[in-house]
């Protein structure tokens, strides 16, 4: 108490009043004022810089009115097959020949396309709607291929039409071909739900995989043509793949979403 005393008699002394008080250090102000000039410089990159994001999604190169499983209309056994995988096939055509009680009955494809899976073969044994063929619904298997991209419900929103596609192809690896171009052409107005996806790939394997955290939105990315390729598509290298790409390939495709203000993510 004696030591506290004689520290405040001190500070009341007349002979202290003349002195001046010293608020900060030069050091101090130093460092007040590059950490003002850098909160300044940050507030003015947050509402005039910009900053890009991309949205990766799975997805599958198709042809843009998808593909559709064939089913038997007959039971019966098949004695004959009468074409070939990767056949164009006009609408009605016959596809099989099937052995039933009232005789050999043909099963004849729906809608003409591109034979891409053959389930039955000769001697196969098929009931009233059992699987037998996958038809790609393609007028000329030279026709361009489209991506189709299947994107998480909640973050669908984000994408605008004509946003610039990368799209990685599980058949020409990236780190040699470099990345396949595109540019979305359509983004779905709701969810598909996995037999939605299904009825238009005709797979429900692949529909499973693309609906496995949820329905997700299909997004149609148009393909960048090119004549310098011989895939005939634009790559972010200068040739792309000395090959072409099929129909029915996996991607993985990262769509280049407009630019935002930093300040938009605080914002409400």
């Amino acid at each position: 108490m004696q030591f506290r005393q004689k520290a405040l008699s001190k500070l009341q002394s007349p002979e202290e009043l003349d002195l001046p008080v010293r608020f900060a250090r030069p050091q101090g102000r130093l460092v007040l004022a590059v950490t003002l000039l850098v909160m300044a410089a940050a507030a003015f990159w947050a509402f005039t810089g910009t900053v890009s994001s991309k949205l990766t999604a799975p997805g599958i190169l198709t042809h843009a009115e998808g593909s559709y499983v064939l089913q038997s209309p007959v039971a019966g056994q098949v004695t004959a097959v009468l074409a070939e995988e990767g056949q164009l096939l006009a609408p009605g055509a016959p596809l099989l020949t099937v052995r039933t009680e009232q005789g050999d009955r043909p099963v004849r494809v729906v809608t003409g396309g591109r034979l891409t899976t053959l389930v039955s073969k000769v001697g196969a044994v098929v009931t009233t709607g059992a699987d037998v063929a996958t038809v790609e619904r393609v007028q000329d298997p030279k026709d361009p291929l489209v991506a189709m991209l299947y994107v998480p419900g909640g973050s669908a929103s984000a994408i605008p039409v004509g946003a610039a596609v990368d799209l990685s192809v599980q058949s020409a690896p990236q780190q040699q071909f470099g990345m396949l171009r595109g540019r979305v052409k359509a983004v779905g107005r709701a969810p598909q739900t996995q037999a939605q996806i299904s009825g238009f790939l005709a797979d429900s394997g692949l529909a499973e995989q693309f609906a496995r955290h949820g329905n997700p939105v299909a997004v149609l990315v148009q393909l960048e043509r090119s004549a310098t390729t011989e895939s005939g598509y634009r790559w972010s290298s200068a040739e792309g793949p000395p090959y072409a790409v099929d129909s029915t390939t996996p991607v993985t495709g990262a769509v280049h979403l407009a630019a935002r203000r930093p300040v938009d993510w605080l914002l409400p």
